[in-house]
């Protein structure tokens, strides 16, 4: 098939580093624009990142030699793009979220990893495995605010990736959950480079992150709310609790939940099985970026663990362990997943393969 022809606002951050590193080889998107900040516009790739290269692998060959678009520069966008990843960083969010609406009104699509949009009610924020059919509100963006073949969609916050797919599993299968409270241990690259100095997380824990609790406690509301006449509508009725903390380790966030049901409680067992069965519309679908086994269960009584079980499948499943029952609650599990991979640069891509998928790219 032809590729679909791709651009990365941000490309010289951290996050987009990780998309050019995740989108190589891919079967149906190839990398031709590559914009950023006015500092690095008229510069060769390589040139913009320098030592700002922070991945294990070298520049790719066909990145390093092309030229920094200025991302506010719509004048040099490429006649042929299809749609763009938004990894762009800016003093305020507010900047963001005009950047982004003008390239949806320049008949752009924008798949973003920023949180400038992720409360604009007509925006959806797609987790591929859990509310796939929130695409469907991307019309009335469309014709609320006048955009014709642009639209914009967010994925959500890294830190409550790793646990919401196993609630949002029983949920489906038919136990509703009445209360959540979720400790995170959030990996060190999930602040960006060069991130937290090491005299404050060396030999320690840190424990608040800015504005982590608020979006661990709040965005689940959205993405297992319904589609109303102007936009999502929240699910109020799963209330959680968050404590986000900061830990020595460098990639893997992991949360400790305590999980209470409204009615119905089942069993240890019939929870597992509900984990290990679970399958949505990326696995239907087959998309290259969709995990094979979206929730992975490890019987071993010290896993999950980050440094053995990140990278599960591609980095984009989530792996859990250590169910057991809870004296306060009804039970409580450990979870674990990539917070570079499927918490960003790999969750915005399975999204945008759902959207071609499902035609609203083309």
């Amino acid at each position: 098939m032809k590729k679909f022809s791709v651009g990365i606002l941000g490309a010289t951050g951290t996050v987009g580093q990780n998309y050019i590193k995740l989108l190589q080889e891919h079967p149906w998107f190839e990398i031709v624009d590559i914009a950023a900040s006015p500092r690095s516009a008229g510069k060769s790739f390589g040139e913009a990142v320098k030592e700002k290269w922070q991945l294990s692998i070298p520049i790719p060959k066909e990145i390093k030699d092309l030229i920094v678009r200025d991302v506010q520069d719509f004048k040099k966008v490429p006649e042929n793009l299809n749609f763009v990843f938004s990894a762009i960083n800016m003093p305020k969010k507010e900047q963001i979220r005009e950047l982004e609406y003008e390239y949806a009104k320049n008949g752009i699509p924008v798949i973003s990893n920023n949180s400038a949009h992720r409360w604009t009610p007509d925006v959806p924020m797609i987790i591929g495995e859990i509310n796939s059919e929130h695409a469907k509100v991307i019309p009335i963006q469309q014709k609320n605010n006048g955009f014709t073949r642009g639209f914009i969609v967010v994925k959500p916050n890294c830190s409550l990736q790793s646990y919401l797919t196993p609630i949002y599993a029983l949920e489906k299968a038919g136990y509703k959950v009445d209360k959540l409270i979720i400790t995170t241990l959030q990996a060190v690259s999930g602040a960006g480079y060069p991130g937290v100095p090491s005299l404050d997380i060396v030999d320690n824990i840190v424990p608040y992150i800015s504005g982590e609790e608020k979006k661990t406690e709040e965005e689940p509301l959205k993405i297992l709310g319904k589609i109303g006449e102007s936009g999502i509508e929240k699910d109020n009725s799963i209330r959680i609790s968050a404590t986000c903390t900061r830990v020595p380790v460098s990639y893997g966030h992991t949360a400790s939940v305590n999980v209470k049901f409204k009615r119905e409680v089942p069993k240890k067992e019939e929870i597992i099985d509900v984990w290990k069965d679970f399958k949505s519309l990326p696995q239907e679908l087959d998309l290259p970026f969709a995990p094979k086994q979206p929730i992975i269960y490890l019987e071993n009584i010290n896993r999950p663990q980050p440094k053995k079980d990140r990278d599960n499948d591609k980095g984009m499943a989530v792996t859990v362990g250590r169910l057991r029952e809870d004296n306060v609650f009804d039970y409580k599990f450990v979870s674990l997943s990539h917070n570079t991979i499927r918490g960003a640069a790999g969750g915005a891509i399975l999204n945008a393969e759902l959207l071609v998928a499902k035609g609203y790219i083309n």
